[in-house]
């Protein structure tokens, strides 16, 4: 191999090892948060002693709030799921 080419591998190899780490903090990172939006959303429930159709609208507020400032993602059954992804594995349902 010229000495050019193994340059370019070198720094090649480098910039796809950052991406891969990249790529695995980012989707860490956003498990912890949805989880933790999840953990959130959930205490408030409870918290506020809602009855079901009360928090339904709740959360369909919430969900436009989001979805107005932070892009799709946000949908009333995507924060129903970090709810449900929060109680699947808190610490109390182990």
């Amino acid at each position: 191999m010229n000495p050019e080419e193994n340059l370019y591998s070198q720094i090649a190899d480098l910039l796809s090892r950052a991406r891969l780490a990249t790529t695995h903090a980012v989707n860490q990172t956003m498990v912890y948060t949805y989880y933790e939006i999840g953990r959130t959303i959930l205490e408030d429930e409870l918290n506020g002693d809602q009855r079901a159709e009360y928090g339904k609208q709740v959360l369909k507020n919430l969900s436009a709030r989001l979805v107005k400032e932070f892009g799709k993602g946000f949908s009333v059954d995507n924060l129903e799921r970090m709810k449900k992804f929060y109680s699947l594995y808190s610490p109390n349902s182990l």
